[in-house]
């Protein structure tokens, strides 16, 4: 096969993976490098021949469409999993399937940075390829901001990515106040589970990993400025045994799994889940505990990037006659939805407010409640042209 030839299909497999997702990435000459990081040609012929846009296959499926040997199959698609570019696990009938992961959110970028950072060789080829996903980032940006009119009705409509667990116990030990909201009929619908607690306790297979967004950025030479804990990344069940056979995580107790999730809490983190299909009434595959500096999901929103799509059954309410215009909230919140007013008091921005509690566990005046009540958060990213 000549050059060209090859070249048309690693263009047509940068075409695949970066449609797996929900981030539109265009195929330019940086994805293609993406692509030619993770992929030899061999690998790149098996992507191309047997996976289609957004396709799951079986292990039988393939061995007829493409004629490899059980043993062949076996080979190549071990190696991209163990590199995050497919995922790899039997289905609830006991039979392998195979589908292309997504790039970003969750996939390729995610499982590259999840283990603990290494030294030497491997380490100047993450910073490589954290090079080039800081360049492809930068270019979805200018081709966001260049369509922003036109793509602002497909972001409105967007699912929410993620959905946020709250805290509710402040620094102090105390049960942060919660405000029953009246006007919410519990019987209407059957709410997720509300605590990390609650999720920890319906998994069996539990696996934690190093937080990506903050590996991601310190191999670029940024360095969390709360220096929040790194192994905070959490899967369930069967992402768990994916992310631990592939070796990006390790399979830890419930008991253990808390007590992560409590030093989490200590240092500020927000809690947050991502469901299978981005559907809150099905089961969470992860958690991720996230600070403001650092995590992906908040810094693209605020370079003009993508949307802030989350969902919440909380909001916070400040109290000011408590308020004592310490500005802790200020600083603290992850989203931006808390400033001060005219008279040196905090007030919060509905629009904004992921319901977190992360303002309610730090404000040393327990001057901030959680109203319940399921919301959607969608805050577009900001119009920088």
């Amino acid at each position: 096969m000549n050059n060209e030839e090859m070249t048309k299909k690693y263009q047509r497999a940068a075409g695949i993976i970066a449609t797996a997702g929900i981030i539109p990435f265009a195929v330019t000459d940086t994805l293609i490098e993406i692509i030619r990081f993770y992929l030899d040609d061999r690998d790149v012929d098996f992507i191309v021949a047997n996976f289609d846009r957004g396709k799951t296959l079986s292990h039988a499926q393939i061995r007829a469409k493409s004629g490899l040997s059980d043993e062949q199959i076996e080979s190549i698609t071990s190696k991209l999993a163990r590199k995050g570019v497919i995922f790899n696990q039997p289905n609830s009938s006991g039979e392998m399937v195979y589908r292309i992961l997504p790039l970003i959110l969750v996939g390729t970028f995610e499982y590259t940075f999840m283990k603990q950072l290494p030294d030497g060789p491997q380490y100047a080829d993450l910073k490589k390829i954290a090079g080039l996903y800081h360049t492809l980032l930068h270019e979805l940006r200018d081709n966001i901001q260049r369509g922003y009119d036109n793509l602002l009705p497909i972001f409105e409509n967007q699912p929410a990515v993620d959905r946020t667990v709250p805290v509710f116990t402040s620094e102090s030990g105390k049960s942060i106040n919660i405000i029953v909201n009246q006007k919410v009929d519990a019987t209407e619908k059957v709410l997720p589970a509300q605590t990390v607690r609650e999720i920890i306790d319906k998994f069996d297979e539990i696996a934690v990993g190093h937080c990506f967004c903050r590996n991601y950025n310190k191999v670029l030479g940024h360095e969390c400025e709360i220096s929040a804990p790194s192994e905070v990344c959490f899967t369930f069940g069967k992402s768990a045994r994916h992310t631990a056979s592939q070796g990006f995580a390790r399979m830890v107790s419930r008991d253990e799994a808390m007590e992560i999730m409590l030093k989490a809490e200590e240092a500020g983190l927000v809690h947050k889940a991502f469901h299978n299909g981005s559907n809150i009434g099905k089961e969470e595959n992860s958690i991720c505990n996230c600070c403001k500096d650092c995590c992906d999901t908040f810094t693209l929103w605020r370079s003009g990037t993508t949307p802030m799509v989350n969902s919440t059954n909380y909001l916070s309410v400040i109290d000011r006659n408590k308020c004592t215009g310490c500005e802790i909230c200020v600083q603290r919140c992850p989203v931006d939805a808390i400033s001060m007013d005219a008279e040196g008091l905090a007030v919060r921005t509905e629009s904004y407010c992921i319901g977190c509690g992360i303002c309610a566990r730090f404000c040393p005046s327990e001057a901030i409640s959680l109203l319940e009540g399921m919301r959607r958060v969608y805050v577009p990213p900001p119009r920088l042209r």
